[in-house]
């Protein structure tokens, strides 16, 4: 019923993307995406390119008629500034890079220049995800749903949390207020120093660093998603959809490894009266059971890997000479969590987007309001 393709290489003149299938009736907001687009720019340690080159701007320039979307594609262009700094006749990159998808893009379509491939598999097309995010979410709070993150570690030093099953969404919604007052992203303040740190030491032994960050969605209604197909499992989709970031390793719903070690009495929500309404002694499962929402906050955790790209010596195989060769270092950030979890919101808001428009229908926004409120909840007796 709706996706959204993005397009353009990392130093090409700009990224293209299209939103098709969005609802008619939503008055979009465009400083809110540019807004959502500085946060992604934004961390501790970021290179030069996102913090002194780029200012990404969202221009939309179709699927839009007086400030509201019309049900037509909508399409974003935002232009890449270091554009202009590239050679006209870049000499071919043969030696691949280790980590990144130099070798196995090449295997896959050919060609003499490595550039072919790492050009479009570059992180800075998570632009055009972020920006097609951000749309998602200003339709979701529509209905009362919001997105939010923070950072839990970067390296080894973790972020003083609290477990995460035992938070209602007001407290997560706090937790990601207190991230966005510093720039790596964490509510515990007595973590920043040392994570930047961390950062520092990275940076000063040519290294880079990865880290963990967590991912909510609040006022989710009970079953978005569903049992009866794989693939229409809302876990599954999730799990895709942080899973295809760059340098994401690894990705857990709710208490995910942690619940595997316990007893299965104990890794259950219990199920409790709250009034004329059903409520949750926990939330173990991280809103999520058996393909379906289940009214409790969604929580997702995600694993980013060391960025591949370091100033040190890294092995390769120059595929022209077919000699041992040092794979070329190409500018890049020493740490991208931060980032990666600004990503990491959009994506989920955009897969909570197509399961609910599954479950309310996708033309118009006013019937898909009119459809949630027609589900709420009967009460008790």
């Amino acid at each position: 019923m709706i996706r959204f393709l993005t397009a353009g290489e990392s130093h090409g003149p700009e990224l293209t993307v299209i939103v098709d299938g969005f609802p008619a009736g939503l008055a979009l907001d465009g400083d809110r995406i540019d807004a959502e687009l500085r946060r992604r720019q934004g961390g501790y340690g970021r290179g030069a390119r996102s913090t002194k080159i780029e200012r990404d701007h969202a221009e939309i320039t179709g699927g839009i008629a007086k400030g509201v979307t019309t049900g037509a594609p909508i399409a974003l262009r935002i232009v890449n500034r270091d554009f202009a700094n590239q050679p006209a006749e870049p000499a071919p990159l043969t030696a691949p890079r280790p980590g990144h998808a130099d070798l196995a893009g090449n295997r896959k379509y050919g060609g003499d220049d490595l550039r072919a491939v790492r050009e479009r598999a570059s992180a800075r097309e998570t632009a055009g995800r972020v920006a097609a995010g951000a749309i998602a979410k200003q339709l979701l709070e529509q209905l009362g749903i919001e997105t939010g993150s923070f950072v839990t570690a970067i390296g080894d030093v973790d972020a003083g949390v609290p477990p995460l099953s035992t938070l209602r969404a007001p407290a997560l919604r706090g937790l990601a207020a207190a991230a966005e007052a510093n720039d790596v992203r964490t509510p515990d303040e007595s973590a920043v120093p040392r994570m930047r740190a961390a950062i520092d030491r990275a940076k000063e032994t040519l290294d880079t660093i990865g880290g963990v960050f967590v991912v909510f969605a609040t006022g989710l209604p009970a079953g978005l998603g569903s049992h009866v197909q794989w693939d229409r499992r809302l876990g599954g989709r999730i799990a895709l959809a942080i899973g295809s970031i760059h340098a994401i390793k690894g990705v857990e719903i709710g208490d995910g490894f942690a619940a595997a070690r316990l007893p299965g009495s104990r890794a259950q929500d219990a199920i409790t009266r709250d009034g004329a309404s059903l409520a949750r002694a926990s939330n173990h499962a991280g809103g999520l059971e058996g393909g379906m929402t289940n009214g409790e906050p969604l929580i997702v955790r995600a694993a980013m890997k060391p960025l591949s790209s370091v100033r040190s010596p890294v092995a390769s195989v120059d595929l022209a000479s077919g000699t041992a060769s040092d794979a070329p270092y190409v500018r890049s950030d020493v740490c991208a969590v931060p980032a990666a979890a600004v990503v990491g919101e959009a994506m989920v808001a955009w897969v909570l987007l197509e399961a609910v428009l599954e479950r309310y229908g996708g033309d118009r926004l006013d019937l898909i309001c009119a459809a949630r409120e027609r589900d709420r909840p009967a009460p008790l007796p």
